[in-house]
């Protein structure tokens, strides 16, 4: 059953066409394992690992989307766009996105405290495309389809500093459509991180030095269409991308 709800949902984004919601019940390890052999398809096509990323860290991804949970899923190389740089709306379902937080590892985690292990931060946008008709899912259903990971874009990075409260602005097109602040991911994006430390170990997700991960949203998402789409992120910098629709 893993397998065909993985090659179902592998399908679903490789044909960019939407499938019907899955049947999981509440079994958030049997979500996970089918998001794992989802990713073991991406990785046997040629893909490589490079991190991961929380999902529902703020109050407002929560409300919008209806879930209660942290969630953690997991970015390929393939997911990534240069910064500046326009990706084609082609590749994706019904996409949105929001401004986020990165974080860079500098060594594996291990028994080792993460907040020691960060070397740099960056801000950052991702863009999530559920694969479900819709965009509706239960719990069990969008940890099964990789948090809705589908692409994700990083600024500059720097040396790591405190992130605690620094507003946050999503642009589109140069007007402000959404703003919040660092604050909404869990009160601080470490605690996202610290979090991340217990659903990684829970679930058998690498934290491995190198890795890039997302420590959530800071605000609600918006669609994503062709415009050009900044993070701004006081003291950090942006984040930009481009959709294009070829």
């Amino acid at each position: 059953m893993s397998a065909s709800n993985s090659e179902s949902l592998d399908a679903a984004q490789r044909g960019v066409t939407a499938i019907a919601q899955l049947d999981l019940g509440a079994d958030l390890a049997a979500a996970y394992r089918i998001q794992h052999d989802l990713i073991a398809h991406r990785i046997a096509r040629g893909e490589r690992l490079v991190g991961c990323k929380l999902g529902f860290t703020s109050k407002a991804k929560m409300e919008q989307m209806g879930v209660s949970e942290i969630i953690v899923g997991q970015l390929t190389d393939a997911m990534q766009v240069d910064d500046a740089a326009s990706v084609e709306l082609s590749r994706f379902i019904h996409p949105r996105i929001e401004p986020e937080i990165a974080f860079r590892l500098g060594r594996d985690v291990g028994g080792n405290d993460i907040a020691d292990c960060v070397d740099a931060v960056a801000p950052a946008l991702e863009i999530i495309d559920s694969r479900y008709r819709d965009f509706r899912f239960s719990l069990p259903d969008v940890i099964a389809d990789n948090t809705s990971a589908a692409a994700f874009v990083i600024g500059e990075w720097q040396p790591l500093r405190d992130v605690a409260d620094l507003p946050v602005r999503m642009l589109v097109d140069g007007t402000e459509v959404e703003a919040g602040s660092t604050a909404a991911i869990l009160g601080h994006p470490m605690y996202a991180l610290e979090q991340l430390v217990e659903l990684a170990a829970k679930y058998d997700v690498a934290l491995r030095g190198g890795d890039i991960i997302l420590a959530g949203a800071a605000t609600a998402a918006v669609p994503f269409g062709e415009h050009r789409v900044v993070a701004d992120v006081r003291g950090l910098g942006t984040a930009s991308v481009r959709g294009v629709d070829l």
